[in-house]
């Protein structure tokens, strides 16, 4: 059953507050690295992170922003339901996205919508890294590994029988691809850079 208006409402702020961590931002300068947001492509993400030239600091923004998703979607579907954990995990998504602390700008998403997939069902975000590494490995593309993967996810939640996530996912899906059009724009022109190369994305 649906939780009260106040519940929804729970799930809905503490999902964008804990989306809205700009980790990327943090780490960075904690590291002593500077103001990622003058780096590469300028994203707080963890691709863009990864062009600081510290594998650390990157793997923990991409746990880090994962984590800010899994959270919320898991909490909120745990003490108000499942609604308020998709709702709490999509807050948490589009926080990530549009953080206030950044002038509503954030990252592509991508991380941290592997974690809301992981928070409300864990298959479904394993079947998504999963894509992931396998477009990755073929292709050295991290864009079009991540596309793959967004648009294959709401087909994976039909396959295992979870109606309820199709939507989530397609949502979470159709603003990845909003967040890369750029780098969709490059996939068009064949200039995408492969998996190590220092181009921005």
């Amino acid at each position: 059953m649906m939780g009260s208006g106040l519940e929804m409402l729970i799930a809905l702020v503490f999902g964008y507050l804990c989306g809205a961590i700009p980790f990327g931002l943090i780490l960075v300068k904690s590291a002593g690295l500077g103001d990622i947001r003058t780096v590469g492509s300028g994203n707080i993400g963890a691709t863009n992170v990864l062009r600081t030239g510290n594998k650390t600091v990157a793997g923990l923004t991409l746990i880090l922003d994962a984590a800010k998703g899994a959270v919320p979607a898991a909490l909120m579907g745990w003490l108000y339901g499942p609604e308020a954990g998709i709702l709490g995990g999509l807050a948490a998504f589009f926080g990530h996205l549009f953080p206030m602390w950044l002038g509503f700008k954030g990252g592509k998403g991508v991380a941290t919508s592997i974690g809301v997939l992981f928070g409300l069902f864990w298959p479904l975000g394993l079947i998504f890294i999963g894509v992931w590494i396998v477009m990755a490995l073929v292709f050295r593309i991290s864009s079009l590994s991540a596309l793959t993967a967004s648009v294959l996810s709401p087909f994976a939640a039909w396959a295992l029988g979870r109606g309820d996530l199709i939507l989530p996912a397609v949502i979470m899906g159709a603003a990845i691809f909003v967040t890369h059009r750029a780098n969709i724009a490059r996939l068009v022109r064949g200039e995408e850079p492969r998996i190590g190369k220092s181009k921005p994305a």
